[in-house]
């Protein structure tokens, strides 16, 4: 089946009805390689983060090893990770987001 695909449970007056998918939280693991300035960068416009949250969210992932970024649909959140491990693998980086489900 494609996992893009939202799943359908039943038709409901011949529409079929979608079944939300629980939400999923996105961790930033910090690591010693990553430079501050872009994992901000990563925060604010793959995740859409003001500049004072994203800067929070570094900070406490610097600090404390992980830090929560936000919740998302998993395709959403999924396709936000891929796309912030392509940035950084491209720039050299090894930074890591990981998701867990609420």
């Amino acid at each position: 089946m494609n996992e893009l695909a939202p799943e359908i449970s039943e038709f409901v007056d011949g529409q079929p009805e979608v079944v939300e998918e629980p939400p999923y939280r996105v961790i930033i693991h910090n690591d010693s390689v990553t430079p501050m300035n872009f994992v901000i960068f990563v925060l604010q416009y793959i995740f859409l983060l003001t500049g004072p949250r994203a800067a929070q969210v570094m900070f406490t992932a610097h600090f404390h090893g992980s830090a929560y970024v936000d919740t998302l649909p998993k395709v959403e959140a999924q396709r936000r990770i891929h796309r912030a491990h392509v940035s950084a693998r491209m720039a050299g980086y090894p930074l890591l987001l990981t998701m867990e489900r609420e």
